[in-house]
């Protein structure tokens, strides 16, 4: 084989590497895209249930103590820290320590103040239930939205641990996304079928 030869075989092979490597390049960052949409869409999905539970404490359903404890633990949620912009949205750190715990405080209050399955279903059968059918309906799709946004994360760092994209750094100075974790369990009587 001449030095041509080798030199056109090494050319192609640098070919296909690069293109390669643009290809799971692309990927990646489609997946580091998903993973920003899918939090912002998770943070408005937890903003939405916590609008909704103040809309539940201000109905008159619950007893007053249960109306003062659920409406704090909806603004604590609230204030901690939607995702304002863009560019935070990128930084895909999941919503941060301060943020889950305040959103799985509310789950934990609403769980408390709505009751026993009884309970829950005279709110839905009572004249605020269609405010405890909205916040079921809000508390799901969050639910959804936290595990689609989980999702993603677990596709982008199985992509991000091939060889190729260690070797390459195909993920250039990206963070590694994080998922995020708290309780969002809705009680059994407001799940879809459950009651």
């Amino acid at each position: 084989m001449t030095w041509s030869e080798m030199a056109l075989v090494a050319l192609g092979m640098l070919a296909v590497g690069l293109v390669l490597a643009w290809r799971g390049a692309s990927r990646l960052d489609r997946l580091h895209r998903k993973v920003a949409a899918s939090r912002i869409a998770l943070d408005a999905q937890l903003v939405r249930r916590a609008s909704t539970a103040v809309e539940l404490a201000a109905s008159g359903a619950l007893d007053p103590a249960s109306a003062v404890l659920v409406a704090d633990a909806a603004y604590t949620a609230s204030d901690v820290g939607p995702v304002t912009s863009p560019a935070a949205a990128l930084q895909m750190d999941g919503l941060g320590p301060d943020r889950e715990r305040a959103e799985s405080g509310l789950t934990a209050t609403l769980r408390e103040a709505m009751g026993a399955p009884e309970a829950i279903r005279t709110l839905l059968a009572g004249p605020s239930g269609d405010v405890v059918a909205g916040l079921a309906a809000a508390w799901y799709r969050a639910t959804l939205a936290r595990r689609f946004h989980n999702e993603a994360v677990a596709q982008a760092r199985r992509v991000r641990r091939l060889w190729y994209v260690r070797l390459f750094r195909l993920a250039g100075h990206a963070p590694m996304p994080r998922t995020v974790e708290l309780d969002d369990a809705l009680p059994h009587a407001l799940e879809l079928g459950g009651g």
